[in-house]
């Protein structure tokens, strides 16, 4: 009788401790943020957009920013195409800045032309130095403001 109930009482802890493992794994797996989801409503990462022409994507409010960085010999080209809904419509009369944050720290804005031939805003950016470079591209659509932060490595 005496070991009967010194089992009972093993089987009952060792299925509470089961129990409370089971509960911990699942409360702290659930809490796990992921990136995506940790960006602010108002400007998020595109994960149902795919880049149409290779570069990032951010979705902003109804606009469509994709940044593509293209490293030449005099510096980098920032291309961004900014669209509007579901059809990527390109947006030709937006005032376009970029903020470049160099690998040293120092920043420069730019101004971001419209090229109507390609459809996008572009400027070549004359940092050579090695390393990360991080954009925040602002782009005022006729009052409307749609951000992006980027990055791109030289």
């Amino acid at each position: 009788m005496k070991s009967l109930k010194i089992s009972l009482l093993l089987v009952g802890t060792l299925g509470l401790l089961l129990l409370g493992a089971c509960q911990k794994t699942s409360t702290s797996s659930s809490s796990t943020i992921s990136p995506t989801t940790s960006v602010s409503p108002a400007t998020k990462t595109a994960s149902s957009s795919q880049p149409q022409k290779g570069g990032q994507v951010v979705e902003s409010g109804a606009y469509h920013l994709e940044f593509v960085p293209e490293p030449g010999e005099e510096g980098t080209h920032l291309d961004l195409y900014l669209q509007k809904g579901d059809n990527h419509e390109a947006i030709p009369n937006a005032k376009v800045t970029a903020q470049v944050q160099l690998p040293d720290g120092t920043q420069k804005t730019l101004n971001l032309p419209y090229d109507a031939e390609g459809k996008h805003y572009a400027a070549l950016f004359p940092g050579k130095a090695s390393g990360q470079y991080q954009v925040k591209i602002t782009a005022d659509i006729q009052g409307e403001k749609a951000d992006g932060r980027f990055n791109f490595t030289r």
